[in-house]
């Protein structure tokens, strides 16, 4: 992303260059770079762009289309969700929050061990844990809450997250804490001379948003110019259906929540079908088998909190850990239902499940059914 952004700037001056993926969701503020092992600035610094968009990024993109044509500079477009842009100073009318009155950086008690006993846990004695406390982040509660919609939050510099790991560690939990859509704030965080502006994520898709979005005529194949080439990962999802988005685990070594949020966005059960009807009738080489039907999660179809307004103001990392929260509706009637509608599709012969499935939880529906079972191959 980089070389090809700074390559796009040397032969076009001029053009606007906008940036997004999950190269750019992962790297939108001083994150740590495995490569070089040294943390790197936001990728919107390095890249030379103009406009950064993080998520799966439809709504942005579109707007972003929009209001471009109808004669507005990119430059000018920085009240959108889901973006980051570099400006200078503090624009006014805005109320800045330092992180560390949300989180302060200092020791942390041992994390709970999800494997002791009660008996461990009442008695202070949970195996596998050390006595001693290392010095990460202590989060507390205390959120400011006037003038929430003007307020930004004041990240750690990059000069100051690239030399103390505790910083570090202290504003990785902050972008983690201001990822809800409902009650997110905006983010600023200095990078040298400049302001790198984060604004709140965007607003989760609706279902009928997601049917149209996945039902697009897709080509279903790759571009021409591949000629015979065998491309691996083509071959890997040419059969795979998505049915949904996000993922509420909030586990910290993974990347799913950063990009695609922790509220789950579904399709209908019918946009899914006729996907399957489509790659059945017009797809090459299909030979009956739909080799995933998931998604980040695959058996989050259709979960989510049982009220609106607790999930608006929700401010959890995880549903699930360290316990699976009381409103957290977790009825797996919707994707049994769905996958047995897809296994009696006439000229389906299997359905797989090749995404990953949860254990942490289980459906809170008595299973009353006296079907024939459900077999479904999990794997990774």
């Amino acid at each position: 992303m980089i070389v090809y952004s700074q390559r796009i700037r040397e032969a076009f001056k001029t053009v606007p260059i906008v940036i997004g993926g999950i190269e750019a969701s992962l790297r939108r503020i001083a994150h740590y770079d495995y490569w070089s092992e040294h943390v790197r600035r936001s990728v919107l610094v390095d890249a030379k762009a103009d406009l950064l968009v993080y998520g799966n990024a439809e709504r942005q993109i579109g707007a972003i289309a929009q209001r471009l044509d109808a004669g507005e500079a990119l430059s000018d477009i920085t009240d959108l969700r889901g973006t980051a842009y570099m400006r200078r100073g503090m624009p006014p009318g805005w109320v800045e929050i330092d992180s560390s009155e949300l989180d302060t950086p200092g020791p942390l008690n041992p994390a709970i061990d999800p494997y002791a006993s009660e008996e461990d846990r009442r008695s202070g004695q949970q195996p596998g844990m050390t006595a001693a406390a290392e010095r990460v982040v202590k989060f507390h509660r205390k959120v400011p809450n006037a003038q929430r919609e003007r307020s930004v939050i004041r990240l750690p510099s990059f000069e100051q997250v690239s030399g103390d790991a505790v910083l570090y560690a202290h504003a990785s939990r902050i972008l983690h804490l201001e990822a809800n859509p409902g009650n997110a704030r905006a983010l600023v965080q200095r990078h040298g001379t400049q302001e790198l502006w984060l604004n709140p994520p965007p607003i989760p898709l609706a279902t009928a948003d997601m049917d149209a979005i996945y039902e697009l005529p897709y080509a279903r194949r790759p571009h021409p110019a591949y000629g015979d080439a065998k491309i691996p990962a083509y071959h890997m999802i040419r059969f795979s259906i998505a049915i949904q988005r996000g993922c509420f685990g909030g586990c910290t070594f993974c990347s799913i929540t950063e990009h695609e949020g922790r509220i789950i966005q579904s399709r209908s059960e019918d946009s899914v079908i006729r996907e399957i009807e489509t790659i059945r009738d017009k797809v090459a080489g299909f030979t009956g088998v739909i080799s995933d039907l998931g998604g980040p999660t695959a058996n989050m179809y259709r979960l989510h909190c049982k009220s609106t307004a607790i999930e608006s103001a929700c401010r959890r990392p995880s549903c699930v850990f360290p316990a699976v929260c009381p409103n957290l509706n977790t009825d797996h009637a919707p994707l049994i239902n769905l996958y047995r509608r897809a296994r009696g599709l006439k000229g389906i012969k299997k359905v797989l499940i090749a995404s990953g499935v949860r254990y942490d939880w289980r459906s809170n529906r008595p299973n009353t059914s006296r079907s024939s079972p459900l077999i479904i191959l999990a794997g990774t």
